[in-house]
């Protein structure tokens, strides 16, 4: 826990300081260069001292240094080493002087192992130090014409030595800081404020561009003006203080150009069309800026530029302006130039009036114009055509047509050129009269107007006189629809032009239209056939023509008259209509009169089929019939009646005499109770099948079947179903049995007899039984009798 350390190092001296260790009486410290053979140091310090110096030594030389805490015995308790070299030897100045009012170069020997100086210059109680690697080494940042004390000391890791013996250096003067101006183009004045310690001052003046001559002057004033210098030229002025003893301060240099010669051969161009000027002029020397001044009265417009050009904008028109230029540059501004007169174009002429003196003339006038010499009037109408006048005086006249806008403009003319555009008047006469329209019945209450536009019109009114008073239909279209007019009436009709500007034109033609006949009223129909209906109305038109229409899905059927009745003939079965009249005279066709119903009796279905179910049941259908809801089918024969009444287009007819003939007849029904009787081809049941029906063997391999006949004249035939085969047998014609001799045993057989019809051998409604045919042997053996199928 024992320690040393270094608060300071000099050339010749280290500075220690260690901690008070427990038990130490006091401290011994050694010094030993490291280099230097036989050098060394040897110091004892009590226990009340906690630092020391070692002194003697040798300047910028590497020493060991160990440190000792020793007991009241002699006896070393701790110990501690460090390395430290001593700063650099103390340098010698040479020179101090100096060249600038705020620095002071010092010159010195080096010194061996110094790796940099500091510098200080103390002025009172006031210093400024600086750091440098070498001679010679500049102190700055200090004050003008002031002694200052300067030391050295040098530096090396170690640290530095003690200061060099002092040497006195003053800073020279400080520059004066010049105030510069060109007063004229020729001239610059220069003046500066009091330097101190100053005993006079020499200012120069050159120009920049090192041609001509230098002006210097000396004085102890604080200012000087040039003359007679170049206009418009760069400048450099160079000025220094010097002191009582003749010695020259820092000096100052500042460059000033003289203010430029007013611009030559100014040159004023006029835009009429945009009322500016374009002023231009021959460039001048030395000048960065040039100023346009236009003057008009207390008006005065400018125009910055700097080209030899500039356009001065928002002239007044109808003035005079008077225009200068005037050259600028740092340094200040030129004389103005001679003004130049300048006289813009005439205003646009106000107060402007037209007039429609009398028909197909218009008379413009207007209000005279400042600097106008002469006027021109442009007088355009709506389809492109333009006219113009030309006069000194303040009125021109002009033709006009009917319908025509008339745009009319006014420009006053002079030298400078055509005024600007003022207000443009439109002057619109009245609208022409629509002289070709067409009034046409499109409806039966309804005239539809047509016509051609005519020039100027920007409404139409078209007025229908007739009848209790008279119609109007205002629009701007060349067209009106005239609605909602009395039937069978007379009218007169106009169309009137208007224009916004000049009303209407009333003096145009009329022409007459008569509205179509009225609606007739269907006062009855009536069935006159099975086809024919006849309709019956109320005339109100002895020229109209009446065409009756029936209207259904079925189509159209139309009858005419020009009486109150027609007949409508072969309206098709099974349909509705809906009836209605029209009348139609020249004039037109009216509306159509209210709608009747009208249904016809419904049709008779094409096709009808009849089908025996079994012996007492017959099936029975038919197609579908127009116009039908319901069916009623009837089979009447002498032995009875079988009738059925149904919503479908089928039947199931019982109590059927099989073997009989029947009369077939249907009825079909509408909805509203119309009723078709239909008769169809008559119809014959099936004959009866045989009864008793057994089987019997015969010999050694046949088999006998036997049934009772319901007619002797029917033929029969005779099927026999097993497993080991089929098998079939028709009889002679009044037999009521049926051998088959070769049939195998042991099977089991079902037997149907059916009489033979003319729609084939079997009928299958008749019943069918079933036999076992046993085996003797290899011959049929006994035949017994099992029931009926069991589809049965």
């Amino acid at each position: 826990g024992f320690s040393m350390s270094i608060y300071n190092v000099t050339s010749q001296s280290i500075y220690l300081r260690w901690p008070k260790f427990s038990g130490a009486s006091s401290y011994r410290v050694t010094a030993t260069a490291v280099n230097t053979v036989g050098h060394s140091l040897l110091a004892h310090f009590s226990d009340v001292t906690l630092k020391g110096t070692l002194t003697s030594l040798i300047p910028n030389t590497i020493y060991a240094i160990q440190a000792e805490a020793i007991d009241k015995n002699g006896i070393i308790l701790a110990e501690t080493q460090i390395m430290q070299s001593t700063a650099p030897d103390i340098p010698v100045i040479d020179k101090a002087y100096s060249k600038l009012s705020n620095s002071i170069t010092v010159e010195w020997r080096a010194v061996p192992g110094a790796t940099s100086y500091l510098l200080t210059a103390q002025d009172g109680d006031s210093f400024i130090e600086t750091v440098v690697t070498n001679s010679p080494g500049t102190l700055t940042g200090l004050k003008p014409a002031t002694l200052y004390r300067v030391t050295i000391r040098s530096i090396n890791s170690g640290g530095k030595s003690q200061p060099s013996l002092f040497r006195r250096a003053k800073t020279v003067l400080a520059a004066p800081i010049l105030s510069v101006s060109s007063p004229s183009c020729d001239s610059i004045a220069v003046s500066w404020k009091a330097v101190y310690m100053a005993a006079g001052f020499s200012v120069s003046l050159m120009r920049s561009d090192g041609l001509g001559r230098m002006l210097k002057e000396n004085t102890t004033n604080t200012s000087l003006i040039f003359t007679n210098l170049d206009p418009g030229t760069l400048y450099t002025i160079k000025a220094y203080a010097w002191n009582v003893n003749g010695i020259p301060g820092d000096d100052f240099t500042y460059n000033q150009r003289t203010s430029p010669n007013a611009p030559a051969d100014v040159q004023v161009a006029f835009n009429s069309g945009a009322l500016r000027a374009i002023v231009s002029w021959m460039p001048t020397e030395g000048a960065l800026t040039y100023s346009v001044t236009a003057s008009s009265g207390l008006l005065k417009l400018k125009c910055n530029t700097s080209s030899a050009s500039c356009m001065v904008p928002s002239l007044q028109c109808s003035s005079e302006y008077y225009v200068s230029v005037t050259a600028y540059n740092d340094a200040g501004s030129s004389n103005p130039t001679d003004a130049v007169s300048l006289k813009t174009i005439p205003c646009a002429p106000v107060n402007i009036s037209v007039e429609g003196d009398e028909p197909g003339h218009l008379l413009v006038s207007w209000s005279s114009v400042n600097f106008g010499h002469y006027y021109v009037v442009f007088v355009k109408s709506d389809d492109g055509l333009e006219v113009h006048c030309n006069t000194s005086h303040t009125q021109c006249h002009f033709q006009s047509d009917c319908g025509f806008t008339y745009f009319i403009s006014v420009f006053a003319y002079n030298k400078a050129g055509q005024s600007p555009l003022g207000d443009v008047l439109n002057y619109s006469t009245a609208p022409c009269c629509p002289s070709d329209f067409r009034a046409v019945l499109v409806a039966s209450d309804t005239v539809e107007v047509t016509w051609a536009p005519v020039r100027g019109a920007e409404m139409y009114e078209t007025r229908a006189r007739g009848g209790s008073g008279v119609v109007r239909c205002n629009d701007t279209a060349t067209a009106c629809t005239l609605s909602a007019l009395p039937c069978n009436t007379r009218y007169n009709i106009t169309v009137y032009s208007f224009s916004e500007a000049r009303g209407s034109n009333t003096s145009c033609a009329s022409k007459y239209v008569a509205t179509a006949p009225c609606s007739p009223e269907i006062k009855s129909i009536s069935k006159e056939a099975l086809s024919a209906i006849s309709v019956h109305w109320q005339s109100n038109n002895e020229e109209a023509t009446y065409i009756v229409t029936a209207r259904g899905e079925a189509g159209l059927w139309h009858c005419t008259s020009s009486g109150n009745s027609c007949t409508l003939i072969h309206l098709p079965c099974g349909s509705a209509f809906s009836v209605s009249a029209i009348a139609r005279s020249p004039a037109g066709q009216s509306l159509p009169s209210y709608s009747v119903p009208l249904e016809t009796a419904p049709c008779c279905p094409n096709d009808l089929l009849l089908t025996q179910v079994t012996q007492s049941v017959t099936n029975i259908s038919w197609s579908v019939g127009m116009g039908a809801q319901t069916y009623v089918t009837t089979l009447e024969s002498p032995k009875g009646q079988a009738k059925c009444h149904t919503l479908q287009n089928y039947c199931l007819l019982g109590c059927i005499t099989c073997g009989t003939n029947y009369t077939v007849s249907l009825k079909a029904i509408s909805e509203t109770g119309l009723t078709s009787s239909c008769t169809y081809q008559g119809y014959s049941s099936s004959a009866c099948c045989p009864s008793g029906v057994k089987l019997y063997r015969l010999g050694n391999n046949g088999i006998r079947v036997y049934w009772r006949a319901s007619d002797e004249t029917i033929n029969y035939n005779t099927d026999l179903h097993g497993s080991k085969g089929n098998f079939t047998c028709t009889p002679s014609s009044g037999l009521s049995h049926c051998d088959i001799t070769e049939i195998p045993c042991g099977d089991v057989y079902t037997v149907v007899v059916s009489p033979v019809t003319d729609k084939g051998p079997n009928l299958a409604f008749c019943p069918k039984k079933i036999y076992s045919v046993t085996c003797s042997g290899s011959s049929v053996g006994m035949v017994i009798y099992r029931g009926k199928s069991n589809a049965e």
